[in-house]
């Protein structure tokens, strides 16, 4: 079974990317990290007591107010659930505290959420699908694309276009919440560097600057590279020969890890000229 990688940066648009691979002609399997991410904080899990033992103290205002419809321990008596948007005000910016605090989150939630992707992949390759879409915001900075056959970015040419789109989507977000929330993420024209150098077939990135039909014919172009590097005969192989999917899998991971240090490389040749 193929994992394609999928990321891209707040407002680019990779959830649309996401629901349009989800639907025919497509209808590949998702699996969505910002999904399982809020699943694991919900009212009595481990990441959510953690968040509240550690955030709690120093954020007044970390749960949803107290209402006729919201009881003060909860609808189930596991507690209030997150204000999110009192959290990311927390974690979202270029400060040294907002990055610890960021630092702080991450190391609570991805743990818990990595268990969930591992669960719903071994669901899906039951069901028996070719491909499976890892759905990952920080798939580079999480490690997920160790696992990817190939890694699909979602990207823009300008961070302009992020803020606009996010301010259109939150309204209740001012210009300069919108520019904290873009600059707190790794630039996504770095990200789409760092998948096209992953080589032809291993990286593709899907530029979404223009319209609906534009992204899908960026998204058409994007799938028929990808069937051409890993067509679907080949993963249905390793479906029906669980011994084969192992040796290509331990072979992509393995060649994944080189592909990685490449880029380390890169970055550093480059700091080095500055």
């Amino acid at each position: 079974m193929l994992f394609i990688g999928l990321t891209g940066s707040i407002a680019t648009g990779k959830s649309t990317v996401s629901t349009i691979l989800a639907s025919p002609p497509y209808s590949l399997p998702i699996i969505d990290a910002d999904i399982l991410a809020r699943k694991v904080v919900e009212p009595g899990t481990n990441g959510y007591n953690a968040i509240v033992k550690y955030f709690g103290p120093t954020t007044p205002n970390l749960l949803v107010p107290a209402s006729e419809s919201m009881p003060a321990d909860g609808v189930n008596d596991k507690g209030r659930p997150l204000n999110r948007s009192a959290l990311g005000k927390r974690v979202f910016g270029d400060s040294e505290e907002r990055k610890r605090d960021r630092a702080v989150l991450n190391g609570i939630v991805h743990p818990e959420v990595r268990k969930e992707v591992y669960r719903a992949i071994l669901r899906n390759y039951v069901r028996g699908h070719w491909a499976v879409v890892l759905d990952v915001p920080l798939l580079f900075e999480s490690g997920w694309d160790r696992l990817s056959g190939v890694v699909m970015v979602v990207a823009v040419t300008d961070r302009e276009v992020q803020m606009q789109r996010l301010m259109e989507r939150d309204p209740h977000l001012s210009r300069e919440d919108a520019r904290n929330r873009v600059e707190s993420q790794t630039d996504v024209r770095l990200k789409a560097k760092r998948c096209e150098a992953r080589g032809k077939g291993k990286g593709v990135v899907v530029w979404n600057d223009g319209s609906r039909e534009q992204l899908k014919a960026n998204i058409d172009a994007a799938l028929e590279e990808i069937k051409r590097s890993s067509p679907p005969w080949w993963n249905w192989m390793c479906l029906l020969f669980p011994p084969l999917g192992v040796a290509a899998g331990a072979w992509a991971y393995w060649q994944n890890i080189n592909i990685n240090k490449r880029w380390k490389e890169m970055e550093l040749e480059e700091k080095a000229r500055l």
